[in-house]
């Protein structure tokens, strides 16, 4: 399902203007994250191959009363030789969600560094981070509180708004709540960053 990684990293000309929020879908390989991308677009779980470069796709969320949000999302592959090209996908971002495997705990340590590289990086700090421990479908997962835990979220940027959501690509729980948390602080973000122009 991949594409090639190539010169196609978005950037603030390439994405519709006032049309999608630019979220980018990061983590481990094997956490899950281009399932959960096509249970957000399809509404069910798709079996899918590891991701050998990227994949993007436009989803709608319904918020509330509202008509929703559109959210430009690209999902970035995971292996360890793709993760320092994932700088050149989450450049302008107005959100980033990190995904982990809840039940791999051996691998929450590699997650931890992978997540705190990613959110101090000079083009990330203060963006928005989704944590999304996945797999909460599977005896043993670890909860949405001890995973927050193991890797140290609150020790991310002081500037930085930061959500940890329990999920499930099979059955879609979670997926919802999370998606919402991490609109209403990126929101939050845009509006301080308003308030910020306005004082100058």
């Amino acid at each position: 399902m991949g594409n090639h990684l190539t010169e196609m990293a978005p950037t603030a000309s390439f994405l519709p203007h006032f049309q999608a929020l630019h979220v980018v879908v990061i983590g481990l390989d094997s956490a899950g994250k281009t399932s959960l991308l096509y249970r957000l677009k399809f509404k069910e779980f798709v079996q899918s191959a590891p991701t050998k470069g990227f994949n993007t796709e436009k989803i709608r969320v319904p918020l509330g009363g509202s008509r929703g949000i559109t959210f430009q999302v690209w999902d970035v592959g995971g292996q360890e030789k793709l993760r320092p090209l994932w700088r050149s996908y989450t450049r302008r971002t107005d959100g980033l969600v990190f995904v982990v495997d809840a039940t791999e705990t051996e691998r929450l340590e590699e997650a931890k560094v992978e997540l705190h590289r990613i959110s101090r990086a000079s083009d990330n700090q203060g963006v928005p981070v989704l944590v999304l421990a996945n797999k909460q479908d599977q005896p043993g997962a670890l909860s949405a509180a001890e995973v927050e835990k193991r890797l140290a979220v609150r020790e991310l940027a002081a500037a930085t708004l930061t959500h940890v959501q329990g999920c499930s690509a099979v059955d879609g729980i979670g997926l919802q709540p999370g998606l919402e948390r991490l609109y209403e602080m990126i929101l939050k973000r845009k509006k301080a960053a308003r308030a910020s122009k306005k004082r100058r």
